[in-house]
């Protein structure tokens, strides 16, 4: 089956730049071999189009070749498009080698469905949550109320985030950073005074909750005895048995996460504001036709810093083409290295204009599940126990890579905060000052305080 798919692709090189005619053939080829294909495919998977023809010219070609035009990917750029198979049978597979043929078009692949990993850290009896969980003492940060065990865990002493905050007089103001995940929750009080609407492009609609993808109109009250409970694949999260019942199984794996990742950035950037660009399912999943247009989304509405807190094996033309165009709008990108615990490349983490993240145990040494590698890692930060803001106005712990990713999105405002006119490179030579820990870990583990002095040393000095 996979030799009749190549085989016909060969027989369609040879109409490249042929008239509608000869381009009409491709359509009728496809047809015959549309039963053919029918039980590879399973269900149409679409196809995403760079195109210099618009989208009119675009629908005309697909008309001819067994496909239509769905949505608009890259927003004002314009040129790239979803495109769905018509015809019965017909896998994308095929559909991208023959749209790859026709001129006016740049590049067609077949769309990605995408997983946000699970940690595999949480799955073991020995990571009981920290201490910091139950540390409930109020606190004022920057305005708004949080809980002691937020703003003084391990990991904030790490990083050096409170030298640097008071060093250089920063905290993320006038920046926006970006977070590409399965959205927030909006009413979470520490997160609310800074999210700004967002857009959920798992239902094309605007605002980024992840709250509309659980059926319950109201949690139970926060349980204040009970022991903190491992909802879902990724968090600890403390809240009451009946609240974590009600988060608990497949269609929930990943519900929480982007509130989470989230609580993260506002830790290190308090006054940043957040746009929650919800691109996942609560289960995790994602398509990266979505991703893409979340990427295009925050460049098109000033997002200075996109955060990336999940990664793919399979490399991708247009998801590099997007973040070499965020990129070329002076917008930073970070993106986590994975949790396979091996050295591999990822993506957007192995991109060029890229600061991919491994994480990091609390004694300095790569965590056992993190990605390793210099491809792939330009930093580390502390991955492990992090204590950050869950849904239900309550806190979470989480281990992986996807919340160390957050930890360099947030030094990133906090850099552009100091140095507004900086661009990618200038902010990756500032975070690359970290201290070294050991081969395949890229410059070393983050220390935002030495990322701040590399930028103004004086002002350091004279504090």
């Amino acid at each position: 089956m996979r030799r009749l798919t190549w085989v016909f692709i060969l027989i369609a090189v040879g109409l490249r730049g042929q008239t509608a005619a000869a381009q009409g053939l491709v359509g009728n080829l496809v047809s015959d071999l549309g039963q053919v294909v029918t039980d590879v495919a399973g269900q149409p998977q679409g196809v995403i189009v760079r195109t210099t023809l618009g989208p009119a010219g675009l629908q005309t070609v697909c008309e001819q070749n067994g496909c239509t035009v769905t949505e608009n990917i890259d927003g004002s750029e314009n040129m790239v498009f979803l495109v769905q198979p018509t015809q019965e049978g017909l896998v994308a597979e095929v559909l991208a080698g023959v749209l790859s043929l026709v001129d006016g078009i740049v590049d067609a692949e077949p769309d990605q469905t995408l997983q946000i990993p699970p940690s595999p850290a949480t799955q073991t009896a020995s990571n009981t949550p920290p201490a910091g969980l139950w540390d409930n003492t109020p606190v004022n940060y920057y305005g708004t109320t949080v809980i002691q065990g937020y703003v003084d865990q391990p990991a904030v002493q790490i990083v050096q985030l409170s030298q640097a905050q008071n060093t250089f007089n920063v905290s993320g103001t006038g920046t926006i950073v970006a977070d590409i995940d399965t959205g927030v929750d909006p009413n979470h009080p520490v997160l609310k005074p800074i999210l700004l609407l967002g857009y959920d492009f798992t239902r094309n609609q605007p605002g980024g909750s992840e709250m509309n993808d659980i059926s319950m109109s109201s949690p139970p009250p926060p349980c204040e005895t009970c022991d903190p409970a491992f909802v879902n694949q990724h968090t600890a999260a403390m809240v009451d048995q009946h609240t974590a019942a009600m988060v608990d199984g497949s269609q929930y794996a990943a519900f929480g996460h982007g509130t989470m990742v989230a609580g993260v950035i506002h830790l290190v950037a308090p006054t940043a504001q957040i746009l929650p660009l919800k691109a996942f399912h609560a289960d995790g999943t994602g398509n990266l036709s979505d991703i893409l247009r979340a990427i295009y989304f925050a460049v098109q509405n000033n997002a200075n810093v996109i955060n990336m807190s999940f990664d793919i094996t399979q490399s991708s033309t247009e998801l590099a083409n997007a973040i070499n165009y965020a990129d070329g709008q002076n917008v930073f990108c970070t993106a986590s290295s994975g949790n396979d615990g091996e050295e591999e490349v990822v993506y957007p983490a192995g991109l060029q204009h890229v600061m991919g993240v491994a994480s990091t145990n609390n004694e300095d040494q790569r965590s056992t599940f993190s990605n390793y590698g210099d491809q792939v890692v330009w930093v580390a930060a502390p991955g492990e126990g992090i204590i950050t803001t869950y849904p239900f106005a309550t806190y979470a712990a989480g281990w992986g890579t996807s919340f160390s990713s957050p930890f360099v999105a947030g030094t990133s405002s906090l850099v552009l905060t100091m140095q507004p006119s900086d661009n990618q490179t200038q902010a990756s030579w500032a975070v690359a000052h970290a201290k070294w820990i050991g081969p395949n870990m890229g410059y070393g583990r983050l220390n935002i305080y030495w990322s701040l002095f590399a930028l103004n040393p004086l002002q350091g000095l004279l504090q």
